[in-house]
């Protein structure tokens, strides 16, 4: 779908939670990025409007619900400074 979008999967993601935003109301997308070309194409995201069949794809695709869990193994979340300093800096 991407690909079909000349988009990224990222960009695809970025725009998912931005439509989601858009219904919702309260519902923002937070992106974090490790490389400057990743600010790019996060911000290039903004412009990419999902259709409503665009969106009922990526739910057939993904059903809510399909992925579920813990982020973090226990192991992995003691090692998060939140975790060791219980949200005090």
């Amino acid at each position: 779908m991407a690909i079909a979008r000349g988009a990224t999967v990222a960009q695809l993601a970025i725009a998912w939670v931005l439509a989601q935003g858009r219904v919702h109301r309260d519902i923002v997308a937070l992106v974090g990025a490790s490389r400057p070309r990743s600010i790019t194409e996060a911000v290039d995201a903004a412009g990419l409007r999902l259709t409503e069949d665009d969106q009922d794809a990526i739910e057939q695709a993904v059903p809510r619900g399909a992925v579920a869990g813990e982020r973090y193994s226990p192991a992995l979340l003691a090692l998060l400074d939140s975790e060791r300093t219980g949200g005090r800096r």
